[in-house]
């Protein structure tokens, strides 16, 4: 029987160092291939290969469109694309960011489960955010097995959090003491194939190439009453046993947690907008007021002094609602953490 030949690690912030020290203590004859997902800018170019070359044994470097997958071999995914494997295959998609992020962590993870299953064993590390619940759930749904790294241990125990109250993994570990787990694991036998559901292939084909339809969608949830931060469509809620989150028909995804701070924003953004509005309104009010008392016309100076006391009253209002945003959004991420506490 095969082994455990696919290992996906998914990072974020604090994410150089922890797979600096993973790859450091990976053996040269590592019986599987690595998938990395980190959260990497497209405006910069990236050294991470070589930082990985340099660390440990196993050769590194960014995944190539349609390579053939080698173990004992780490492959990273380039900036602004998604990692995803394909039979023996590695495939780049361009579909939409997922939780604001291309590449991101889940599309690896659920190609993982959707290609390997029982042979996949996924992990997810230091960073922010929920990133990587949702593809230890699919993986784990699959028959793989799932591993975070202990949040307490974590540079940014966010995501590790996150992936512990919602995917439940299999085994939560020290970064020390990963390595060790890691190939252990990677020598078991891999189980019986599992079947896999067809939303978890359909999610892994919008990350693909970004295809999908309404009456897809209504397949793989229900509609929300919420519109999409992105591109203002509509969202389907998808629930994965704790895990709740919010897909749009062309593909922007987003857990629920991301959805409240991401709605936040666009309040906040609004407010801003109509701040903005309220004080170009009071800077031409008081401009005119200016004018009609330097001509003498008193009734119409009264009006316009009139108008720019409305306005400032206007201005006041939304700038007590903008802060009483941020206190709600400050308040909950506070009390997120708490909870995952």
């Amino acid at each position: 029987m095969a082994n455990r030949d696919v290992l996906a690690v998914g990072t974020s912030a604090g994410g150089v160092e922890a797979l600096i020290s993973l790859a450091k203590h990976l053996r040269p004859d590592f019986p599987a291939a690595v998938l990395v997902t980190i959260h990497l800018s497209s405006h910069s170019r990236s050294v991470l290969d070589e930082i990985l070359n340099r660390a440990g044994p196993l050769p590194a470097r960014f995944a190539v469109d349609g390579e053939n997958l080698r173990k004992a071999h780490i492959y990273i995914a380039p900036a602004d694309r998604h990692l995803l494997l394909d039979g023996d295959r590695l495939s780049l998609g361009s579909g939409p960011r997922e939780n604001s992020a291309r590449p991101a962590i889940d599309p690896m993870l659920r190609s993982v489960a959707v290609c390997c299953g029982p042979r996949g064993v996924g992990v997810v590390l230091t960073g922010t955010l929920g990133d990587g619940a949702s593809g230890l759930w699919a993986l784990h749904q699959c028959g793989g097995l799932t591993v975070v790294q202990d949040p307490n241990d974590a540079a940014f125990p966010e995501m590790p959090r996150t992936a512990m109250a919602r995917a439940k993994p299999d085994h939560v570990v020290g970064l020390s003491d990963m390595p060790a787990l890691l190939h252990s694991l990677v020598h078991e036998p891999a189980g019986d194939p599992v079947p896999v559901s067809r939303a978890i292939q359909f999610e892994v084909g919008i990350a693909r190439n970004g295809k999908t339809s309404m009456d897809k969608m209504d397949g793989l949830g229900r509609r929300s009453v919420l519109s999409c931060p992105d591109c203002g469509g509509v969202m389907w809620e998808i629930t994965e046993g704790d895990l709740l989150r919010y897909r749009c028909h062309v593909g922007h995804t987003y857990t629920a947690d991301l959805m409240t701070v991401m709605t936040d924003e666009n309040v906040r953004r609004s407010l801003g907008v109509a701040l903005r509005a309220l004080e170009e309104r009071l800077a031409l009010a008081r401009k005119l007021y200016n004018e009609a008392s330097a001509r003498g016309d008193r009734l119409l100076a009264e009006n316009w002094s009139a108008r720019a006391h409305e306005f400032e009253h206007e201005m006041k209002v939304i700038r007590d609602s903008i802060a009483r945003v941020d206190d709600i959004a400050a308040n909950l991420e506070r009390d997120t953490k708490t909870a995952a506490e």
